[in-house]
């Protein structure tokens, strides 16, 4: 399929504004994908537990990162996957990647998921990435994780109950300015698994909500 035949989403811009004016902090001169990547009291925890996960198999699995960003938390992953397929929208990123994280099984793409075809893998992983999409885009990717036997998925929701899926315009927030976080399981997207398990669930100080990371076998 043609690029020009599929249709364009206004992400990759929004994305690029972020890093580009630091928008989710760090310095005027470096990438920062938000101190999501960086709080050791978030970012320990689901190393700990994906880590867990991966090293669970006798043969290792092809993982592809869809959303990697500044690759400090994909980073302590890489070895413990066959091969690495880290994934990110902004073309600097990307180049940024390649020049400082290198193994003989790692590799950076530059792809809008949303858009385009995906590399194929045992396992993708999206960590806090969908909630930044609009629910158009995020129907695009579920239909592309059918091709995957397991995704890890991260998502910040609101805590106690709450409306999930509400949509908004992508690359401008998330969901938790509408009270709403994704649920993918959930209509309109309704992604079909043949089992679920939460690995990871981390309470925000301040009512800021939750930072819930799920297990999916597909297939």
């Amino acid at each position: 399929m043609s690029k020009n035949s599929k249709k364009p989403w206004p992400t990759k811009a929004a994305m690029a504004q972020v890093y580009d004016m630091n928008l989710w902090g760090g310095e005027s001169d470096e990438f920062y994908s938000g101190d999501g990547s960086h709080l050791s009291e978030l970012v320990d925890p689901y190393i700990n537990i994906v880590r867990s996960f991966l090293s669970s198999f006798d043969d290792s699995l092809t993982v592809c990162d869809l959303g990697c960003g500044d690759f400090n938390v994909g980073k302590e992953l890489v070895q413990h996957s066959k091969k690495y397929i880290a994934v990110d929208i902004v073309p600097e990123l990307i180049e940024r990647n390649k020049q400082m994280f290198k193994a003989d099984h790692l590799e950076f793409r530059c792809l809008n998921i949303a858009n385009d075809d995906l590399p194929e893998a045992d396992c993708a992983i999206l960590r806090q990435v969908l909630q930044h999409l609009s629910n158009a885009e995020v129907k695009s990717v579920v239909q592309k994780l059918n091709s995957y036997k397991y995704v890890v998925l991260t998502e910040h929701i609101p805590e106690g109950d709450f409306d999930p899926n509400t949509d908004i315009i992508s690359g401008q927030g998330t969901r938790l300015k509408k009270k709403s976080g994704l649920r993918l399981l959930e209509p309109p997207f309704n992604f079909k698994v043949k089992e679920k398990q939460q690995l990871l669930s981390i309470v925000l100080d301040d009512g800021r909500g939750i930072i819930e990371t799920w297990l999916y076998r597909i297939f």
